[in-house]
């Protein structure tokens, strides 16, 4: 059976104890609706307004949401055509987060396709693979075009979270929102039989595993041995040279 957090191991393995539980979080959306910002704002805190809208990057991060560890894989896709060819992100995700612009009407519309394919695709049950809708550059607010009146509908209407924020404003909000979708995830996931739990209480678990059983592991880097590295975004393309981005170890970009 697949696993909830990350991808199944063959044969149903279990990685090494103490290794963190992975999430995978997949950013959909259409054109212009902020999809890249708003990653290199949780990734980074820092604001780029300008990307090449025809890449499609996987970033790593080392989260703790409530205490409790957990490796953070972001998606941020790349939907020239909208959700058509959308199997390589349905098959991965654990949770996805639908955004639009606040100021662009088109966006918005555009998200109702994301939400009838995602619906379809987790067989009308939104807990199975969490869905969270972000209206997205609440710093144009002059500009508003979708009234939260209209978001908090649409959420409702396909039963998933709802949040408004701007990538380039406070860097809180945004990564409230990435760590919410981790706490659905986590929510959702199916509980063990009380049999089981008793069986696999005789081994020691990390408690900060706490019900995550079915998950993938993976090695988290020492603290002691964490150190600045310098890796270069494909997704940071301005009209000016691409700034270097400095990430602390634990992101990668692959």
């Amino acid at each position: 059976a697949a696993a909830m957090f990350g991808k199944p191991r063959a044969g149903g393995e279990r990685g090494p104890p103490g290794a963190t539980p992975e999430c995978n979080v997949a950013i959909v959306g259409c054109r212009g609706a902020g999809k890249s910002a708003l990653t290199v704002k949780f990734l980074t805190k820092r604001f780029i307004s300008e990307y090449d809208p025809d890449l499609e990057d996987t970033y790593t991060s080392e989260e703790l949401v409530d205490q409790q560890p957990v490796l953070l894989k972001v998606m941020d896709t790349a939907d020239p055509d909208g959700p058509v060819n959308c199997e390589r992100y349905l098959r991965w995700a654990s949770a996805f987060l639908v955004v639009y612009s606040i100021e662009d009407k088109r966006s918005f519309a555009g998200c109702r396709r994301y939400l009838d394919v995602l619906a379809a695709h987790g067989g009308g049950c939104a807990r199975a693979r969490p869905v969270l809708l972000l209206g997205n550059k609440l710093d144009m607010e002059p500009y508003r075009q979708v009234t939260k009146a209209e978001g908090l509908s649409l959420a409702a209407a396909f039963g998933c979270a709802f949040f408004e924020v701007s990538a380039c404003l406070g860097f809180e909000a945004v990564r409230h929102v990435f760590h919410e979708a981790v706490r659905e995830v986590r929510r959702a996931a199916p509980r063990r039989p009380l049999a089981l739990a008793e069986e696999v209480s005789r081994t020691p678990v990390p408690a900060a595993l706490g019900a995550l059983s079915t998950v993938t592991y993976k090695e988290m880097p020492s603290l002691a041995r964490a150190k600045l590295v310098t890796v270069k975004s494909s997704r940071a393309q301005s009209k000016r040279k691409a700034p270097t981005l400095t990430l602390l170890k634990g992101f990668k970009i692959f």
